[in-house]
């Protein structure tokens, strides 16, 4: 029962302003908002995310522009990320699976997707991702959560990603 109180296990509902997009992270989050370039789209790129029992969780969601291909730019956000990760295919494996959710739009690009990589420091961490995609009237959303750390807990990766209320 003392585990419940740690402030590890911390969670608490928090909502990515200005959209529909609620999560539940188990620190108090920070934010920002930055202009990214995802392809030759330019997008406002919205992030909440925390550090807390040695790993880094995060949740971030851009909405696209009328018409943009929401497949293509998901695909381009995962090898963006495992290539930010120093995840190497090559010595390590990567696991993909379909990401089941009844509010996602049926895309193949979906997925969850579990790697070992490195971080800035050059030392080994473990990401545990999922990517998805809603409809925002004539939009699609896109909206993608990662954990980073050195072992990820199963625990803290499915509560973070069940708790993705889009």
């Amino acid at each position: 029962s003392l585990s419940a109180c740690s402030p590890d296990q911390n969670w608490r509902d928090v909502a990515l302003e200005g959209t529909a997009v609620k999560a539940q992270l188990l620190c108090k989050p920070d934010r920002t908002t930055r202009a990214v370039n995802m392809g030759a789209v330019a997008l406002s790129l919205q992030v909440v995310g925390c550090e807390s029992a040695g790993a880094m969780l995060a949740v971030m969601t851009t909405e696209l522009p009328a018409g943009a291909d929401a497949p293509g730019l998901m695909s381009g956000w995962q090898k963006a990320t495992l290539q930010n990760a120093r995840v190497d295919a090559s010595v390590t494996p990567i696991q993909k699976q379909v990401w089941h959710r009844p509010e996602l739009l049926p895309l193949a690009e979906t997925v969850r997707i579990q790697a070992k990589g490195q971080n800035a420091q050059g030392q080994d961490v473990m990401l545990d991702a999922v990517w998805g995609a809603v409809a925002a009237g004539d939009r699609v959303r896109l909206i993608h959560a990662v954990v980073y750390a050195p072992r990820i807990s199963p625990e803290m990766a499915n509560t973070l990603f069940d708790g993705l209320r889009p």
